[in-house]
Order: C-alpha cells, then sequence, then structure tokens
C-alpha cells in the first residue's frame, strides 16, 4: 500500500536539495523546499508536515533558535525534525538541538544509505501516530483529546442544552435467538457503520452503542447551531435508510429488522470516566428521557418531546401523540416526527434538506453527500457497458487521487468538495458521447448540483475544473491542476500497464484498432509529447514512475521492432 508523507526542507544550498531530490523523491515522499522563514511559515500553515529537514548552518533561519521560535508559536510541533550540518556537531550543540525538538542529526553532503534510513524510521513512527490518532478520534471526541493534549485532564463541564438521541431495534431479543452469534454481529455492523456516517455528516457525535441501542450528541461536543434540527436530519436519514432495507427484503421475501428512534434536548453533564479503556459520556435526566421517547416509539418512527418539537417546528411535519406515561410516574407531551417541509427539502420529497436548513443548522450549504450518490447511481446505470476505461471503476480512482494530492497540498473544506463533486462529473458525458464529453458533463453537473445546494459560484469553479480535463485546455487554478494530475495518476503508478490495456481494449471497441508497434508509439507519443504533471505533489510522487514506464515502452518498442526486422530477413 502506498503511504504519502509531506517532507519540509529549511535548506538554501544548492548541492543539499539536489542531493535530498536524488535520494528522497519518490516512494511517497513530498519534498517541499522553502527558502526563508517567511516559506517556513506560510508552509506550516497551510499543511502539514510529518518530517522537517532543517540546516542549522544556514544562516537565513538562524539555526537551532529557530525551530526554538516555531515551537514557540506552536507551528510544525507534530513534525518530526532533522537537524543537518556541514561541521560536526559536538553533544551540547546535539543535545541543545534535541531540547529545542529535533529528534535526529545528519551530517551533510548526505550520504545515500544513511539519509534513506532515517528519513524511513521516521515516516514509520509518522504513520504510527496516524493510526494512534484515528484510534484516539473514534473513541474521544476531538475537544477532550485537545484539552487531553493541552492540559492533560478533561474536566466534567454542565451543557446547559444538548440534543440526545436514541435508536434501537425491535425485538432485538427475539431476533438475536433466532440468528447465529456472527451474522448478528456483521447485521449490526452494517446498521451501525451506516449510522455512524450519518452521525458524521450532521456533525453529531456518537457516544456508544449498548447491545442493539445506539446513542448520538448534538451540540454537546461542538457549537455549531441548531442541534436539534442536526439531530432531526439525521434521524429521519436513518429512520429512511431502515424503511428502504425493509423494503428490499420483503421484496425477496427475507427476515427484517424495525428501528425505534427517540429524540430530546436538555441540560447534561459530560466528562470521561476510567483510567483504563477510558470512555466519554453524558448523565442527566435529558439522557433518561431520550431514551424513554425512544422506548414510547412505534416502529419504524422518530418520537420527540416538546422540548425538540418547539425548537424544528417550523421546518418538519409533526404529529402530536399527546401526553404519554412514563415507566416511572408521570408523563411527557410526545411527538411523531415525520418529514421535512416541502418547501425546505430537496424536490419536495421531505426527505433531503435543502441548502437553506443546513445553513441554518451550521452544515456545508452544499450536500455533497447526496450528490454523490446520485452521480455514482447515473454512472453506474447510464454509462455505455463497453466503457471498460472511462467506467465508474475510473471516475471513483481519479476522487481518490484527487484526494490524496489534494490533502498533500493543504486543501480543504470548501475546496476539496468543490475538487471532489468535478472529480465525480469530469467523465459523466461519456453517457451521451465519447468525444468532446466533457461539455455535456457541464451541462449535467449545471442541471444536477443547484438541487444540492450549490450556487453559481460553485458551479462555475466547479465547470472550469472539469473543462480543464480537455486535451486543448491548460489548467490554471490549483484545483484544476489537481484535477488533471489526479486523471492521470495512474501513469507514474505500477499499475500503469493494466489500466493503459483497458483503454486499447475500449479504444477498440470504438473502432481504434493498433499493432503492438502502433500501440507502443501511441503511449510514447502520450507520455513523452503531451502529458505533463501540474502540482508539485506529483512531480513528487509521480513524476519517477512515469519515467520508468517511458523507459520501459522504449524498451518494448525497441526489441520489437528488432524482433521484426529478424523476421523480415
Amino acid at each position: 500500500m502506498e503511504r504519502f508523507i509531506n517532507i519540509l526542507v529549511l535548506d538554501n544550498k544548492e548541492e543539499n536539495i539536489a542531493d535530498l531530490k536524488r535520494i528522497l523523491s519518490g516512494n511517497g515522499n513530498n519534498l517541499v523546499f522553502a527558502q526563508s522563514p517567511e516559506d517556513v511559515y506560510d508552509e506550516l500553515r497551510r499543511r502539514e508536515f510529518g518530517i522537517m529537514i532543517i540546516n542549522i548552518d544556514d544562516e537565513a533561519f538562524g539555526g537551532l533558535a529557530f525551530i526554538k521560535q516555531l515551537a514557540k508559536e506552536k507551528l510544525g510541533i507534530d513534525s518530526y525534525k532533522i537537524i543537518t550540518s556541514a561541521r560536526d556537531v559536538n553533544g551540547y550543540q546535539f543535545v541543545k538541538g534535541l531540547k529545542q525538538g529535533a529528534i535526529d542529526y545528519i551530517h551533510t553532503p548526505y550520504k545515500r544509505s544513511l539519509t534513506r534510513a532515517k528519513v524511513g524510521v521516521l515516516k514509520k513512527l509518522y504513520f504510527k501516530d496516524l493510526r494512534i490518532n484515528q484510534l484516539l478520534s473514534n473513541i474521544l471526541p476531538e475537544n477532550v483529546l485537545n484539552d487531553l493534549n493541552t492540559y492533560g485532564k478533561f474536566s466534567p463541564r454542565r451543557i446547559d442544552d444538548g440534543t440526545v438521541l436514541f435508536t434501537d431495534f425491535v425485538g432485538f431479543t427475539k431476533i438475536s435467538k433466532d440468528m447465529l452469534p456472527l451474522e448478528l454481529v456483521k447485521q449490526l455492523e452494517t446498521y451501525f457503520t451506516k449510522f455512524d456516517e450519518i452521525v458524521e455528516r450532521y456533525k453529531l457525535e456518537k457516544i456508544k452503542t449498548i447491545g442493539d441501542a445506539y446513542m448520538a450528541l448534538a451540540g454537546v461536543t461542538e457549537s455549531n447551531q441548531h442541534p436539534a434540527i442536526r439531530a432531526s436530519l439525521a434521524a429521519i436519514e436513518m429512520r429512511d435508510f431502515i424503511n428502504t432495507r425493509i423494503a428490499i427484503s420483503k421484496a425477496m421475501n427475507e427476515p427484517y429488522w424495525e428501528m425505534r428512534v427517540g429524540i430530546h434536548s436538555g441540560p447534561l453533564v459530560a466528562g470521561i470516566i476510567g483510567t483504563k479503556k477510558t470512555s466519554f459520556d453524558v448523565w442527566g435526566d435529558t439522557v433518561n428521557i431520550a431514551a424513554r421517547a425512544e422506548q414510547h416509539a412505534e416502529p419504524n418512527t422518530i418520537n420527540i418531546t416538546k422540548v425538540i418539537a418547539e425548537k424544528i417546528c417550523d421546518y418538519f411535519n409533526l404529529t402530536h401523540r399527546g401526553e404519554i406515561p412514563m415507566k416511572y410516574g408521570g408523563s411527557l407531551d410526545m411527538y411523531t416526527l415525520e418529514t421535512i417541509k416541502t418547501e425546505y427539502s430537496l424536490y419536495g420529497e421531505g426527505k433531503i434538506a435543502c441548502s437553506e436548513i443546513r445553513k441554518k443548522a451550521d452544515l456545508m450549504e452544499m450536500d455533497f453527500e447526496h450528490a454523490r450518490k446520485d452521480i455514482l447511481n447515473k454512472l453506474k446505470t447510464s454509462l455505455p457497458e463497453e466503457l471498460i476505461y472511462h467506467d465508474i471503476k475510473h471516475t471513483l480512482n481519479v476522487e481518490k487521487s484527487a484526494i490524496r494530492i489534494a490533502k498533500l497540498e493543504g486543501l480543504v473544506g470548501e475546496d476539496l468538495v468543490l475538487l471532489r463533486t468535478a472529480a465525480l462529473f469530469h467523465d459523466a458525458g461519456f453517457i451521451l458521447r465519447y468525444n468532446n464529453n466533457e461539455d455535456i458533463a457541464i451541462q449535467l453537473l449545471q442541471t444536477m448540483l443547484p438541487n444540492y445546494g450549490y450556487n453559481a459560484g460553485h458551479i462555475e469553479v466547479i465547470s472550469n475544473i472539469v473543462k480543464s480535463t480537455k486535451y486543448t485546455v491548460q489548467p490554471e487554478t490549483l484545483l484544476e491542476k489537481i484535477m488533471c494530475d489526479a486523471d492521470h495518476d495512474y501513469l507514474g503508478r505500477p499499475d500503469y500497464t493494466t489500466i493503459a490495456n483497458r483503454l486499447r481494449k475500449e479504444l477498440e471497441e470504438k473502432g481504434t484498432s493498433m499493432t503492438d508497434e502502433e500501440w507502443l508509439k501511441f503511449q510514447l507519443d502520450y507520455l513523452v509529447n503531451t502529458h505533463r504533471y501540474y502540482t508539485n505533489t506529483s512531480i513528487n510522487i509521480r513524476l519517477g514512475g512515469k519515467k520508468e514506464r517511458i523507459k520501459a515502452l522504449k524498451k518494448q518498442l525497441k526489441d520489437l521492432q528488432e524482433l521484426r526486422i529478424k523476421a523480415s530477413k
């Protein structure tokens, strides 16, 4: 599996720069060279670097004092730092470097094996750190992790108005008796994985699962507006997912699971408990009432309290259920959450929120996930079967490459969404025609995307990104350059031959057949005379592989021509 890392080099010495390019280029290393402190500040604020290589002889950076200054400004604090020098660093200097945050030392000029070995060790540590952080983020909320990293503890805190969402499956005890344990766990994983995806999309925080019960919060671990609206949107999507599964199961005459959902808002206390296997949890009557609301819901419905109803009634269709007795005495006024009101829903179906509600609830105006789902479904059903290169697999590979390049280039947020949207639409024109398909793709996205909250500015950017994939157009913006590089990322990858052969077969289906020699010349002409990588990231991580492809193809062509000449004698 390929793994990629940004490496920031603080050095102005040309010999050192040339040596590092020769020694470290490729292998997933994206080398970025800074010539001044200003360059360093700009780069560290823009993107994440796993390793920093700092020449302490370079007066432009001020030696070890500059490392201390970066730490003071909390820049690059998570990067592994290597100090380099052409002088022999004595023990005092080395210890001082370690105190300033350096972790290793390399004497210049660089030795190939030693440099690769030291950088390789730090890369392993970096990726191990990423894995640990990912695991921690799956266990504890981001604000809890931030407090633990900063203060070493997370103090319990009161939340005046948090929203709690509970789900569970109807008759789960009987279901569990009738199923094999492994099959039961697989089913739960399918449902809870989908719930995780929905919860993340609406900026809720999953707290835990207890058997078949699923608990999530809104407005507790984050400060986004209108947590009750976000929880309600998530609940509707969960319910609709379950209803779809039920319909499929009924059509196939298979057993199915039904679900109940309950939501309530009110005061909570949040904190972490335990010194081993620490967990984050919330306490208070609000949790108990939300659980009671779920228990009193009818199968495949969402039961909400009056508190929630008052917060969301302007945007959702509700049915008043009246006072419902509680298990331990008393009663609560309950409502059934039905659908989003027509005027606030996509296509007027009451299932997916329009951009107005999304903005109000501090969600991204663009509903990317639903747009992605719909365009992928369209590609699956409408792309001609003879397209074995420009198929949906290619679209998904381009999206994946675009995400990776964007991350290394420091793109996040709205820009990344616009780029991914363009990647998903860039070959949609093949649905109608093979040549000049980009114009059709642009017409299609201009028709579809307004339905998902994309405004005129968004659509213009996406259209230009798609247009930049034309052979006759030069990309200008960073987004356009990333798109072009992602579209041809495979040219520098080990799987080049497999993908290129799919293109050859597709061309044959379209009436363009080539002999083996013509095919080799066709590839070489494109790789040598037409194609280029535009972003520094792709130049760093893919150009070397592309050069290897060119070298291999030239050898194949030479061998083939020699065989032909011999055969003709």
